[in-house]
């Protein structure tokens, strides 16, 4: 696999495949959530896709969450706020894509990963893919995020996963409505996407769409309340705090 970030897709059948990859770990800088934001558009705006399958490259963590080498350096509010609406722009995109999005998961989500978890329709996980909303330990908390998560495991478990800061594991996360069901090895686990995404595929656009819109009733204002949320981020990540965690966050993960 090349070490180059990158996202993406491919329309086999009716079945779009998006694929996002970073070297660190699947982290997201604001060059890769514009791309994702925009293929998923896309993807839900072709008339010959009829399902969404999202999933990240390698086999190791799905998504660890915002970019620290961009957060680092981000040093006024508007460029704050326009990296959170990056996560911002990819969640409300999700939720818009007349198209189901399930969400293959290949192990650890981390923070605005369990964003991207929380805002598909129907997700499979390989056993071991553990979650947590770290951005409180980074003095920015999961404001963005908040309202995917809120929406699919409710406010008492996202306040636990917000306050707490530290992994929920597999087991939680599928009983929690975070995934449908668990898998041992990558090869079920593939095994499952594909033949859930062909049977979603076989089924009625039109019936899907109006399902979406239905399952998605109550979230018509997100575009305005996920830009207020970036901004809360925004403001936060220019901390001491914020700088200082990351920086000490590096130095032990160069050792």
């Amino acid at each position: 696999m090349s070490n180059e970030a990158y996202v993406k897709s491919s329309n086999v059948n009716g079945i779009c495949t998006v694929e996002f990859f970073h070297p660190r770990s699947n982290s997201l800088p604001g060059e890769i959530l514009s791309k994702l934001a925009k293929t998923i558009e896309n993807a839900g705006n072709d008339n010959d896709v009829k399902v969404i399958v999202l999933k990240s490259g390698g086999e190791k963590a799905f998504c660890a969450g915002a970019s620290f080498d961009e957060l680092i350096e981000i040093t006024e509010f508007e460029n704050g706020k326009k990296f959170f609406m990056g996560f911002a722009n990819v969640i409300n995109a999700m939720r818009k894509a007349p198209k189901f999005i399930i969400t293959r998961v290949q192990g650890k989500v981390v923070g605005g990963g369990v964003g991207l978890v929380s805002a598909s329709d129907y997700v499979f996980a390989k056993e071991g893919s553990h979650l947590k909303l770290s951005e409180l330990a980074l003095g920015i908390g999961p404001f963005v995020v908040g309202p995917a998560v809120e929406r699919k495991v409710g406010k008492a478990a996202f306040s636990h996963m917000s306050i707490d800061f530290d992994w929920y594991n597999d087991q939680w996360a599928k009983d929690k409505g975070f995934y449908v069901d668990l898998f041992e090895n990558l090869d079920d686990l593939d095994k499952a996407v594909d033949e859930f995404a062909e049977k979603c595929a076989s089924g009625s656009l039109d019936a899907m769409a109006d399902l979406k819109k239905v399952i998605w009733e109550g979230t018509e204002n997100w575009d305005q309340l996920l830009e207020q949320r970036a901004g809360i981020s925004g403001r936060l990540v220019l901390s001491e705090f914020t700088k200082n965690y990351i920086t000490e966050f590096k130095k032990k993960n160069k050792k």
